[in-house]
């Protein structure tokens, strides 16, 4: 698991995807990071900064509607997953589409938006990082591990 923790404020989208690119520089798979914040507030742009040091060159759009996307990362038997749970309803809807099968990939990456709505489903090991808009307009990232 990353080694980070505390709060970062970025100023724009290529500040996020920066530091998105340090902490998977910093991160070794398997890494769950579960990412939190309202609509808007830089969980998108964060998990593409994190698939780009990934030299992952493909697109990267939010599955929002197809709920998970999967990604081979370049090179490496190793692979990003990204969920957007924004449209689930339930932990059954989110188990019925094989969550707890990735999540115990010891080959991948997951990074989660809306984990709040895994609720049992939550892993153990896994980094947090709850994402909001401040006042000015910066973007605040704050960090925390679980173990």
């Amino acid at each position: 698991m990353v080694d980070f923790d505390g709060e970062v404020r970025t100023k724009n989208s290529g500040e996020t995807m920066s530091l998105a690119g340090q902490v998977a520089e910093n991160c070794r798979a398997p890494a769950v990071i579960c990412l939190y914040g309202e609509l808007g507030s830089g969980k998108t742009t964060f998990v593409q900064g994190f698939a780009k040091a990934l030299r992952i060159t493909s697109r990267l759009l939010s599955p929002t509607f197809v709920i998970v996307r999967r990604y081979q990362i370049p090179k490496k038997p190793l692979a990003l997953y990204h969920f957007d749970l924004y449209r689930t309803d339930s932990v059954k809807e989110i188990e019925d589409i094989g969550v707890a099968e990735i999540l115990s990939d010891s080959h991948a990456y997951v990074l989660i938006e809306w984990a709040d709505k895994l609720g049992g489903l939550m892993p153990k090991n896994r980094l947090e990082v709850h994402c909001s808009v401040s006042d000015e307009g910066a973007h605040v990232f704050s960090f925390k591990k679980f173990i």
